[in-house]
């Protein structure tokens, strides 16, 4: 009898074993939350050489007032595509372009 229980608990082990989440079972994994950008940060990397520190302007025009004149669909508009002098800001995220749109719409 003492090998009957044996075999039924490696048995047990070995099915709960065959249940476990853990490992490299990517089906259960959730994908990591998605950093966000701080547009503020975005912005002085990409932007702020043209159009300045502090959205004064420089080489390009001054966007310290832009959401009054612009809602964010257009800014993306010319994030995605440029416009004029300004190439398209295709090397930022989709996401990055998102935050940064908005966070421009808000400077009035």
């Amino acid at each position: 009898m003492k090998k009957g229980g044996l075999c039924l608990a490696v048995c047990g082990v070995l099915l709960l074993a065959g249940c476990s989440t853990g490992g490299n079972d990517t089906v259960n994994q959730k994908e990591a939350p998605a950093v966000q950008a701080d547009p503020q940060e975005v912005y002085m990397s990409n932007c702020a050489s043209c159009h300045g520190g502090n959205l004064q302007g420089a080489t390009g025009p001054g966007l310290q007032q832009i959401g009054a004149k612009m809602n964010k669909e257009q800014i993306l508009q010319i994030l995605e595509n440029g416009k004029g002098s300004m190439p398209a800001q295709s090397h930022i995220s989709a996401d990055e372009r998102d935050q940064l749109a908005t966070w421009l719409t808000e400077k009035k």
